[in-house]
């Protein structure tokens, strides 16, 4: 049974957890002040700016980061999933520190980025691969290469889901419930101001799994060439794809000649080797991945079909950036993905998502809250609704986010350092102990027997 939630007791302890979270980060809290001045907000990305106040992480080793207040935290924000290998990892580390002493910059080719690129090729199964240093420039690579690929220049994407900040994806990426129109007819959204609004008819919106609406969308549109979806939803929590939906939005995009783009930027490396294609053994024409394949530094790369690829080699496509595959980068992707995310790696990680999402749901259950624990492997979060989230729409018609950001503050003033933002999940990385795990938990039944009681 569902527990009775007060809200003014809600209200009541995100006051008081807010102000000991502010107690405990006084200087961060001191030091964006002095940061304003020449940062807006403070910090160098808006993702960073979240209340009460931004926290500034000053070193971080293994499963672990310290604030500029000497507080010590087991991370499981891991720099918005990035750090599934841990910080600093003495191999990374190494392999960083050894490229450097050779030379940081050079623009020209080099062979670990032909080793990196053969190891990506292998787990995802696509022939083709070049590097980029973002996941945003990485979508934009694939949304380029499917728009020459087919001439068309409309494109499709779900509602609700973030492919980075370039003009033709920052469409209905959070929109609000009075601005996107009807389920059948989703109005495309821009997500800030500054997009182009000649640009919005070019990216047509659809809800996630629901194959039919993709059918319907791609017969409606004849100008529709290219696809992008990021194939496990997590802008909004964790919501997996229905039984057969990836299956079914191939066999629909390849019924109408579209290009289809996996988004693998927060998947690709974090759930399985080779990301969602491993785990649900569904190949897309082209793959975006950054984050996690890097092992903490600055990466990007689009892998695609020999076809769709030959139009960067003939020059159809001009794919350039001044860093891509650059060594330090290459460096440390390459002992990422061929010495620290090893199969052993990937059993802990699972082990390690098992362990804390069914530590969560049996809080859950135990206590009666209106939320679900869901996940896989490294990837998992808390969703605070009574009704499984399938969907942006049943997101925002469901989710609780002042429970959602009062749980976030009882890890952060528990020394559990989480992901800001109600969207977000938790990343756990290979070096996470069971003993943390078990914490993160005791921290999450303590929150819900206070909201409960």
């Amino acid at each position: 049974m569902t527990a009775h939630i007060d809200r003014d007791r809600i209200e009541r302890l995100t006051k008081q957890m807010e102000e000991k979270l502010l107690e405990q980060t006084r200087r961060s809290g001191e030091f964006v002040e002095e940061a304003k001045r020449v940062l807006p907000a403070g910090v160098a990305s808006s993702f960073q700016d979240q209340p009460p106040h931004p926290v500034y992480i000053v070193e971080g080793h293994g499963s672990r980061v310290v604030d500029l207040d000497g507080n010590d935290y087991a991370d499981y924000h891991n720099g918005f999933g990035v750090m599934v290998v841990g910080h600093a990892h003495p191999v990374i580390a190494d392999a960083i520190a050894a490229a450097a002493q050779k030379g940081t910059h050079f623009a020209a080719p080099n062979q670990s980025a032909v080793r990196v690129a053969t190891e990506l090729s292998r787990r995802f199964r696509l022939p083709k691969v070049r590097f980029s240093n973002s996941g945003t420039e990485a979508t934009l690579d694939a949304v380029r290469l499917g728009r020459a690929f087919t001439g068309k220049d409309a494109i499709v994407k779900i509602e609700g889901s973030y492919h980075g900040h370039h003009d033709a994806v920052m469409v209905s990426v959070g929109p609000a419930a009075d601005k996107m129109g009807p389920r059948a007819h989703p109005v495309s959204v821009p997500q800030t101001a500054g997009i182009p609004s000649a640009l919005l008819d070019l990216t047509v919106v659809i809800p996630f799994n629901d194959p039919d609406a993709l059918d319907a969308v791609l017969t409606e549109h004849s100008d529709i060439g290219t696809m992008i979806i990021e194939p496990i939803m997590l802008n909004i929590g964790v919501v997996p794809p229905l039984e057969g939906y990836l299956e079914s939005v191939r066999e629909i995009t390849r019924k109408h000649g579209v290009v289809l783009i996996f988004d693998e930027v927060k998947t690709g490396a974090t759930i399985a080797a080779g990301g969602v294609v491993e785990r649900y053994g569904v190949v897309p024409d082209l793959i975006a991945l950054a984050k996690a394949t890097g092992g903490g530094t600055p990466i990007g790369a689009v892998l695609g079909t020999d076809e769709i690829m030959a139009q960067i080699s003939d020059g159809t496509v001009t794919q350039i950036g001044t860093f891509n595959g650059n060594p330090l980068t290459m460096a440390a992707a390459e002992a990422t993905l061929t010495q620290v995310l090893s199969p052993g790696a990937y059993q802990r990680l699972e082990e390690a998502g098992d362990r804390i999402l069914a530590g969560c749901q049996d809080v859950v259950d135990r206590y009666g809250l209106p939320a679900y624990a869901v996940g896989m492997s490294s990837k998992g979060c808390v969703m605070f609704s009574t009704e499984r989230v399938v969907d942006y729409r049943s997101y925002i018609a469901g989710f609780d986010e002042g429970l959602n950001y009062l749980g976030w503050l009882y890890h952060m003033t528990n020394g559990v350092y989480m992901t800001p933002g109600a969207d977000e999940q938790w990343t756990l990385s290979v070096a996470h102990s069971d003993e943390e795990l078990d914490h993160y938990v005791a921290v999450f039944e303590e929150f819900a027997k206070d909201v409960t009681s």
